[in-house]
């Protein structure tokens, strides 16, 4: 395996680490009113993934950087190419981090609503787009001499890569809901395992039309037709599992999925990393979008030191915020400044080591009783 070929499989599993992290966060976020029910349900939601959602987000860097290190002829293609369809995917993620921060600021329902609507439009609008992207890289762009890219922002909307979106945006559907239900209890957990229940079919029907539809558009040799079963088979495990009591297993089913699905666009691409609709002379290549070998050999080495490292405080993190959480532990933000605490001068007839203070609020006001004097 050559250096290039290398940096290929490491982009691949760069961006799989990206949507299945941040595939459930997607899907909590679409789905967080439907799992709360009510104010202190939807806290809980999104409770479980408070910890994690923004370090998740390092791996759509980290994928990014290394295409831009590693492929740059790749990256300035797809990039000019999809240069709107990057703004949108930039704006979703950016709204969808102010309003998981922002909505529970203030105590006013109709605030909490609007951040919530902002909540799921981000959330929903990311993945499509990433799984658009992903669906036209294999299904093909008019690009010409050059790698110069020869459409429009409508070309980019056809109809396997919609598909490929939507089936993105499904199997985080089913993520978010596994994840939730291996992540709560209570009424949360319930709700989550009955939406998990009714979702499991429609994401199984989505994944079995994508590998089909792959296959016939693309699909060579024994390691496409292993990846579409590994696919269907392990969404169908996910159908099977979520909202029955095994929430480990239908959790980690959904993970495989994804990772399937989108390994399934890599593993038929190579060793190509764009197709041209223009003929297969124009197409992108491994070998003729990579960077120089010393290039190469100094990323390999930074790659070594650095992706460990992520890899053990991503893993620490999730190992610290393993419990599960409940309503009962979400306190809702009150209303208003927590009272003030204004020290009360001291008497020159009082020992000068006494201490008191008076509340100024809501709190009744408790000065502290005299000490029995010592005269």
């Amino acid at each position: 395996m050559t250096l290039a070929e290398f940096w290929f499989v490491l982009v691949a599993v760069l961006w799989i680490g990206f949507l299945v992290l941040e595939g459930f966060d997607f899907g909590v976020g679409m789905l967080h009113r439907v799992f709360g029910g009510d104010e202190a349900g939807t806290q809980t939601a999104l409770a479980t993934i408070s910890p994690v959602w923004d370090g998740n987000e390092v791996w759509l860097i980290v994928a990014g950087a290394g295409m831009f290190a590693a492929f740059p002829g790749w990256y300035a293609t797809m990039f000019s190419a999809m240069y709107l369809a990057m703004i949108l995917l930039l704006v979703a993620l950016i709204l969808r981090g102010v309003a998981i921060v922002l909505r529970g600021k203030r105590d006013n329902p109709l605030w909490r609503r609007r951040w919530s609507a902002a909540l799921i439009a981000g959330s929903l609008l990311a993945p499509l787009l990433v799984g658009v992207a992903f669906g036209d890289l294999l299904h093909g762009i008019p690009i010409g001499s050059g790698q110069v890219y020869q459409g429009s922002f409508w070309n980019l909307l056809q109809p396997y890569a919609i598909y490929t979106g939507i089936t993105v945006v499904g199997v985080c559907l089913l993520h978010g809901a596994a994840f939730v239900g291996l992540k709560s209890v209570g009424p949360v957990h319930d709700r989550a395992d009955h939406a998990g229940r009714m979702l499991g079919p429609v994401a199984a029907a989505l994944v079995l039309g994508f590998a089909v539809w792959t296959l016939a558009t693309a699909g060579h040799g024994a390691g496409a037709w292993i990846v579409a079963l590994a696919a269907v088979a392990a969404v169908i495990v996910a159908a099977g599992a979520v909202g029955r009591g095994r929430d480990g297993l239908a959790f980690g089913a959904t993970a495989v999925t994804m990772a399937a699905v989108v390994g399934g666009i890599f593993v038929n691409l190579y060793p190509r990393v764009m197709v041209s609709t223009l003929g297969p002379a124009d197409d992108l290549t491994i070998q003729n979008t990579s960077s120089a070998s010393y290039s190469l050999t100094v990323m390999t080495v930074v790659a070594a030191v650095f992706l460990p490292v992520i890899l053990l405080y991503q893993g620490w993190t999730y190992h610290v915020f393993r419990q599960r959480v409940g309503s009962a532990e979400i306190t809702a933000p009150t209303a208003g400044p927590p009272p003030v605490r204004i020290p009360t001068p001291r008497s020159p007839l009082r020992p000068s080591t006494r201490r008191e203070a008076r509340v100024i609020g809501d709190a009744e006001i408790s000065p502290r009783p005299p000490s029995p004097s010592t005269d």
